[in-house]
């Protein structure tokens, strides 16, 4: 549930939630989608606030898609704990638009992400040059540095295991593509339950390369090194549709 509580428009701007039971796993903790999830409502509520919101885009026929995403998380929030998220834009280019996320339980960090999106043509369905848009934006760009390291730029790797599943109507979002969040889960489901219940502290970097449409057959990869999992997930079209990797701290 979130309390949308818009502060300043020139500086970071601070997001209410409470975690709900829809968003705990059976360890009574905030899974590590919901808790991306918040990050990225928070982005797309601050970005329809500030009149930047993907249906300002639509009408255009452009939409905003995710491209690279981090988070590290330090402690996974429990059941109807509230915490706060600061929300801010570090940097904007013709190419991508840099957002940042920091979440809070009281005075503690428990999460950080950066985001990194472009503009894309919903026609074409190509990234378009977005300097017509920075205008728009100057005013909302904080002179505030991302909270973490910006997402690794991940390499292909050589599978170990691979599990296949098709695209299904619950997979997709606005866009009619996968939905970043369904990624996130199906990599979740590839680790063993204690790994889940043990180990909180984490970072996840994820590289979107292209998108899944309904009905395609998608295949996840991976590979173990170290505390690090490694993913390839393509389709059966042939496209690697994003690589990835949750490295436990």
């Amino acid at each position: 549930m979130c309390n949308n509580i818009f502060e300043s428009m020139a500086e970071i701007t601070t997001y209410k939630y409470r975690v709900e039971p829809q968003d705990v796993d059976f360890t009574l903790r905030a899974s590590a989608s919901s808790i991306i999830n918040y990050m990225l409502n928070v982005a797309g509520l601050d970005a329809h606030n500030k009149g930047f919101g993907v249906e300002v885009l639509q009408d255009s026929s452009f939409t905003w898609v995710l491209m690279r995403f981090s988070a590290e998380i330090e402690r996974r929030p429990e059941q109807y704990d509230n915490i706060e998220i600061d929300t801010w834009i570090s940097d904007f280019n013709r190419l991508s638009s840099t957002r940042n996320f920091r979440m809070r339980s009281g005075n503690e960090i428990i999460a950080s992400g950066v985001s990194q999106w472009c503009v894309l043509n919903m026609q074409t369905r190509q990234s378009v040059d977005m300097s017509l848009m920075r205008e728009a934006h100057d005013q909302f760009i904080v002179a505030e540095p991302s909270p973490i390291a910006p997402p690794a730029r991940l390499r292909a790797i050589e599978a170990a295991t691979t599990v296949s599943r098709p695209v299904v109507y619950s997979d997709i979002d606005f866009n009619r593509h996968v939905n970043t969040l369904r990624y996130v889960d199906m990599m979740f489901d590839t680790l063993p339950l204690e790994l889940i219940e043990l180990r909180e502290r984490m970072r996840i970097d994820i590289n979107f390369l292209a998108e899944a449409r309904y009905g395609e057959i998608i295949s996840i990869g991976y590979i173990d090194e170290e505390s690090c999992r490694k993913f390839d997930i393509s389709s059966d079209s042939g496209k690697t549709l994003c690589r990835a990797q949750i490295h436990f701290k």
